[in-house]
């Protein structure tokens, strides 16, 4: 006998199985989700309509997707996977030139900063601000890290704490050093997808004395909505190997202080 199509009493239910089937195959056609589920194509789009407002995949023609855009940040598991060399190679440059015992080291919301997290350890005793759940996840019970959680409204498609209360939160704390990431880079800017991001990143910035933006060649020329800061603003600029010639050439002519990790 054919198999039945799934269906889940639940909305909930059915809404979190669309946004893992989503988030593992990155494009899923509307009508194949609706057969899947047994409901039709209209609740299915309510479904992605829903899932899309909470910011875990983006509605395209046909479908849904979960792969970044200019407007769509992408989800947890693909920027977990995406440049996960450089990420190391970058943390790993961080770890050795800037981070030291008995600082106060405050970590954005990056998977960019959750490979220095992993690090971290090596340098205690620390003390690790931050407003990104895996990294609580990651250090909560190393021995040796003091950890300071920022709160606010949690936004469960990027696993953290974001806008005002958590910039707010920010405010109150100085840290030695920020370690921070962004989205995308076009003429010497950084540019985020979501607001409250710049608001909470903004807060992380004044209140720390020395800021390190890690930046992977896949971020240049690519686009996003929301100006975050001039990389000559920020303190250095820690790039990976594969990022070109022409754009370091690019970024030392503009004022930033950039060095390669591996180099």
């Amino acid at each position: 006998m054919p198999s039945r199509p799934r269906s889940h009493a639940s909305p909930e239910l059915r809404r979190e199985a669309v946004r893992q089937r989503v988030a593992e195959q990155g494009f899923v056609r509307v009508d194949e989700l609706a057969g899947e589920h047994g409901v039709s194509i209209m609740t299915m789009h309510r479904d992605l309509d829903q899932l899309e407002a909470r910011g875990f995949l983006l509605k395209v023609r046909g479908g849904a997707t979960s792969a970044p855009t200019r407007t769509f940040h992408g989800d947890m598991a693909h920027r977990m996977q995406a440049q996960a060399r450089e990420k190391q190679a970058m943390a790993e440059h961080v770890l050795r030139t800037c981070v030291e015992p008995g600082q106060v080291i405050a970590l954005d919301d990056s998977t960019t900063s959750l490979a220095l997290a992993r690090l971290l350890p090596q340098r205690a005793p620390l003390t690790v601000v931050t407003h990104f759940l895996p990294v609580l996840r990651i250090l909560g019970e190393q021995p040796g890290i003091e950890l300071i959680g920022l709160g606010g409204r949690y936004v469960a498609a990027y696993e953290s704490f974001l806008g005002q209360a958590t910039a707010a939160a920010a405010a109150d704390l100085q840290a030695d050093l920020l370690v921070m990431s962004t989205t995308a880079v076009t003429d010497g800017v950084c540019y985020i997808q979501s607001q409250d991001t710049v608001i909470t990143r903004h807060a992380l910035v004044a209140a720390s004395a020395r800021t390190v933006a890690m930046i992977d060649h896949t971020k240049f020329g690519r686009r996003a909505l929301h100006r975050l800061v001039a990389l000559a603003d920020l303190d250095v600029v820690v790039v990976d190997a594969d990022t070109t010639p022409e754009t370091v050439r690019d970024l030392r002519r503009r004022g930033v202080t950039v060095e390669i990790a591996g180099m």
